[in-house]
């Protein structure tokens, strides 16, 4: 095999072959396609782009040492969540593995695993305690990559929904409410449900407190009194749902003009294809693009389906306003309530992903244990939805 150097990204010398890199792997959601989850990928380049918010994150680029070529891409981030309950909870380094690309010429020649390995010693070096990463649930190739190779355990499956913006939008029920929550609010409600849970995030204040959060909302039919108990966030009335909105369209609007700046735009745009729902491609764009990101959903009650659909129409709607939006996405585990009730049209094109996950540290603990066993079941949506 020849000779391959793992090493940071660096903007100036490699930035043309890396757009080229990308061109060459042709991304397509179909399962043959090596490399990870494409629609993870897509909000995964750029941190910017994404609901989560990672105080670390690192490019690395493997190069063949005697040509100069770029042969493959992974990109690195830790953020902080906290694991177990009550007196057992503390905080934990988690880091993911995002974008992970090889070219077609440089596959199945341990190029994948050396950047694997490569961007777990960097997690490790930086703290982590556990890696995870996504890949579609029929990439045989990337599935065995991560736990044959490396020793990743499956953690959890989830889907990834996309809705394209296709006008006539159909109008709100009167009936129902949609309630914008102030911030600190939204931010208090939030930290107390997830205080709940066997693992969540911590920095829910700086996410919901971003320029590109558009807010949360307490949807609810008018009827049902629905409120809010300020001292203890628990919501008094029959059915409701909570959700956030996040925009990455200005995020992607800079990348744009910076790429534009090198005369060579590539980007992954969700496209049109009438056989292919799922269909994503590597494509060369001059505009910008963009979609909005449903996080935080949570709900309860016996007309949930209801207020299910009437969040896509609203969400639809606030995406009409928001230029260069070109699609609606959210992530749902498979045993999330909420899940059922997602509109035919929106379930028909979704994309199933498996979460693997490896312990990069030996830090010794029993709530270290509960997560690789996949005990920590009660997850806000999924580990790295933040």
């Amino acid at each position: 095999m020849e000779e391959v150097l793992v090493r940071e990204y660096d903007e100036e010398r490699d930035f043309k072959m890396v757009v080229e890199l990308e061109k060459s792997c042709k991304t397509t959601a179909s399962p043959s396609n090596e490399g990870m989850s494409i629609l993870s990928n897509m909000m995964g380049d750029d941190p910017l782009c994404r609901i989560r918010l990672y105080p670390l994150h690192v490019l690395l680029i493997a190069e063949i040492l005697s040509e100069g070529e770029i042969v493959g891409i992974v990109r690195g981030c830790i953020k902080y969540v906290e694991i177990g309950v009550h007196e057992r909870r503390r905080q934990v380094t988690m880091g993911s593995i995002l974008g992970l690309r090889v070219s077609p010429t440089h596959r199945r020649k341990g190029v994948g695993v050396k950047l694997v390995q490569s961007i777990e010693e960097w997690l490790s070096k930086n703290g982590a305690t556990y890696t995870f990463a996504a890949t579609e649930e029929n990439n045989a190739a990337s599935t065995n990559l991560f736990t044959l190779r490396r020793n990743y355990i499956k953690l959890s499956s989830l889907s990834i929904f996309v809705q394209r913006l296709n006008p006539p939008l159909d109008d709100l029920p009167e009936g129902v409410n949609f309630e914008q929550l102030p911030t600190d609010q939204a931010i208090s409600f939030y930290q107390t449900r997830l205080g709940a849970k066997d693992m969540y995030p911590t920095d829910i204040d700086m996410i919901l407190k971003e320029k590109l959060s558009l807010g949360t909302w307490l949807c609810h039919f008018k009827e049902d009194n629905v409120k809010i108990n300020h001292n203890d966030n628990k919501i008094t009335g029959d059915s409701w749902m909570i959700f956030s909105i996040w925009n990455t369209c200005e995020a992607y609007k800079l990348q744009v003009k910076r790429t534009n700046h090198h005369s060579s735009p590539v980007y992954h745009a969700i496209e049109d294809d009438e056989e292919n729902p799922k269909k994503m491609a590597c494509d060369s764009i001059e505009k910008p693009f963009g979609f909005l990101f449903l996080f935080g959903l949570l709900g309860e009650g016996d007309r949930l389906g209801e207020l299910v659909k009437t969040l896509w129409s609203f969400a639809l709607q606030i995406a009409e306003n928001v230029k260069d939006c070109k699609a609606i996405v959210t992530e749902l585990g498979f045993s999330d309530p909420i899940r059922e009730h997602v509109p035919e049209e929106v379930s028909t094109a979704c994309i199933d992903d498996s979460w693997y996950a490896k312990k990069i540290n030996n830090i010794s603990s029993e709530d270290d244990d509960l997560v690789l066993k996949g005990e920590l079941g009660n997850v806000f949506v999924d580990p790295r939805d933040f």
